[in-house]
Parts: structure tokens; sequence; C-alpha cells
């Protein structure tokens, strides 16, 4: 069964009245609160819910509206960055994978006369590049800016305006397409 946060209809119709009250006079202040310190809006609305939804459910007197309000918005504003993470990519990869990309990376850039090695490598950069192609623009470009070029998701988030998150995200289901899809290509090189 799935329980939904309403305010009840058995509730005495002044704390209806209060609760509606609190909500119309605070609901702007605090929204404007919560989205200075969030990514999106979106994520303001959910913690503006959650605040109105635990003020509901509380039964204990409040001397300090205000204040209880704004420090709750803290609180949840807190968790809700607690949670979201980045994933690093390292978390991705098995300890085996991680050692055949240490290997794969070795044969790619290390220098030599081997003609049949150049011509291998050469392969790989085309076939990495039709690759990337198919990925959608925000994640090919995450994924080259980021693995590629060298900038760290910080600085790609300054210029792109988006959460750090969401580029991470993105380069995620870049990472996971580009893997499945040179799969078979590394493997070869690997047992070259």
């Amino acid at each position: 069964m799935e329980e939904r946060l309403t305010i009840s209809t058995l509730m005495p119709a002044e704390r209806k009245r209060n609760i509606t009250q609190v909500i119309n006079e605070y609901s702007k202040r605090l929204f404007g609160f919560i989205r200075k310190r969030v990514n999106n809006e979106a994520d303001a609305e959910d913690i503006m819910q959650d605040v109105f939804y635990q003020f509901v459910g509380n039964s204990q007197p409040i001397d300090q509206l205000s204040a209880w309000l704004f420090t709750v918005a803290r609180n949840k504003i807190t968790d809700r960055q607690r949670k979201h993470k980045p994933v690093l990519l390292s978390d991705l990869l098995t300890d085996d994978e991680q050692e055949d990309i240490s290997s794969f990376s070795e044969f790619l850039l290390e220098p030599g006369d081997d003609p049949e090695k150049e011509y291998l490598r050469q392969l790989f950069w085309e076939e990495l590049n039709n690759a990337l192609q198919e990925l959608p623009a925000e994640q090919r470009d995450v994924f080259i800016q980021h693995e590629l070029e060298g900038v760290s998701f910080k600085e790609l988030s300054e210029i792109s305006g988006d959460p750090v998150n969401t580029l991470i995200s993105r380069k995620r289901y870049a990472v996971l397409h580009l893997r499945d899809r040179l799969r078979d290509l590394k493997n070869e090189l690997l047992n070259y």
C-alpha cells in the first residue's frame, strides 16, 4: 500500500488553515533560499516539499517557525548533497578491467618503430572516433574534453553551466558505450 503525505481530512479545520497559511507565507522565501544552494529547480522543489511534509508531520510545538523551516531546509540540502557524491571511473571498473586499461594505454602511447603496431594504433583511433560519433553530442563532448583533453569536471561545469554530477553521468554513459563498442578491438590489440 502506497503511503501518501497529504493534509488529512480528519485534521481540525484550524490546523489546516494554519498549515496553509504557513505554506503560503514562507514558500517563496524558502524556495529562493533553497534554490541558491542546489544545482537545479527540480531539486529545490523536492527539498521544499520535503520541508513542508516534515512541517505537516511535526507534532511538537515550534517556537520560531521561520528559523525551524530554514534549519530543516539546510539539513535537507546537506542530506541531498551527501547522497549525490560523484561517481569515479575507477568505481565502474573491476580490477581486471583497470589492469587491461593500463596495458591498453601503454600499447597505445608507447613510441616504437613497429609498422604493425602503428597500423593497429591508427585502427584503434579510427574506431574510437567512429564510436564517439555514435554518441549524443553532450556525452561525446564531455568524454573528449575530460578524458582526452584533461579538462576537469569543475571547469566543464563552469563553462557549460551544467552540474558536475550531470557531466559525470554523461561521461559514464559514454564510457559504457565505448567499452561495449570497442571490446572486440581492445581484445585483439591486447592479444597482439
